[in-house]
């Protein structure tokens, strides 16, 4: 019969398995590395077998903690979800929503909407690269996260919220200002602002720029893609924006073109796993986000 003292064990195990270091782990658990240690080694004594190549202050993951470790996986999974059903059923109104995003001002008007609704109700946001977002819901970290690129994994749930297309925005007084269509090649030479790798728009604009034999002059790369606009009207360089932040509007004045590439154009998804309970807390707010879609009110560009 597994005690309190195994569960927590396990969980160490989880945290070690991950980072395959006993001081990065023990600092991400907050506990002293001597007894984080001492429980690892505990809990292989207990099963008789190794979890851990060790070479000197490095460990490694071998084959028989590779295979306990999706078994404990599951378990604390199973036993995660049962504790969030159980409070469901309880009719508690408290809960909490974890949120992947890649831009998190995209969920600011759904965040205050849902507030506003279930006040009881706690929101994380994580700001996420799609790769992240993959990790996030394997760990079930996160309940729903919002994508403009395809998430891997098993058991995963996607619905299209939209898909449209990708304009270039350009400084004010910039040549191609008074233009309204543009060649990637024509771009060759310009300064770019955009995302790090690892994000739509990064990957977006190193697409099309590779179809067109050139490689984009990046002069400017951040985490937020709503910092791009800024970024362009004060005259750093010209940059990738989905339509929908034309539409929206307040932002600082740029010139918007249409690109002369039928690929240029995002799809953002909402995604979650199919095979883990969702709490109602998160089942009410990705309704929310997938009716807040579907409706042609205006709304903040992701």
């Amino acid at each position: 019969m597994i005690g309190i003292v195994d569960l927590l064990a396990l969980r160490y195990f989880q945290v070690v398995a991950r980072f395959e270091h006993i001081s990065r782990a023990a600092a991400e658990l907050r506990v002293a590395q001597p007894s984080l240690s001492r429980t690892i080694a505990r809990l292989e004594a207990e099963l008789g077998v190794p979890l851990f190549d060790r070479q000197g202050r490095h460990i490694r993951l071998n084959r028989f903690g590779a295979a306990y470790l999706r078994r404990v996986d599951r378990a604390l999974a199973e036993l995660d979800d049962a504790r969030t059903e159980l409070a469901d059923a309880a009719g508690l109104a408290r809960g909490i929503v974890a949120v992947a995003s890649e831009t998190l001002l995209s969920l600011t008007d759904l965040v205050a909407d849902f507030r506003a609704r279930h006040p009881a109700v706690s929101i994380q946001l994580h700001q996420s690269t799609a790769e992240r977002m993959a990790q996030q819901l394997a760990a079930r970290e996160v309940d729903l996260c919002l994508a403009s690129q395809p998430i891997a994994g098993p058991a995963l749930r996607a619905v299209e919220l939209v898909r449209e297309e990708v304009l270039l925005v350009v400084p004010p007084a910039h040549p191609l200002a008074a233009r309204r269509r543009v060649a990637i090649e024509e771009l060759a030479d310009e300064p770019v602002v955009t995302t790090r790798p690892g994000y739509w728009q990064r990957a977006l604009t190193d697409r099309l720029f590779a179809a067109a034999g050139r490689t984009p002059n990046v002069v400017v790369e951040g985490d937020e893609l709503a910092a791009v606009q800024p970024l362009v009207h004060a005259g750093l360089g010209v940059g990738l924006i989905p339509e929908m932040s034309r539409r929206a509007g307040g932002h600082p004045a740029v010139g918007w073109l249409r690109v002369d590439d039928p690929g240029c154009q995002r799809t953002l998804r909402l995604v979650w796993r199919e095979d883990a309970y969702s709490s109602g807390a998160a089942a009410r707010f990705r309704d929310l986000v997938i009716a807040r879609y579907r409706d042609p009110a205006p709304r903040t560009a992701p």
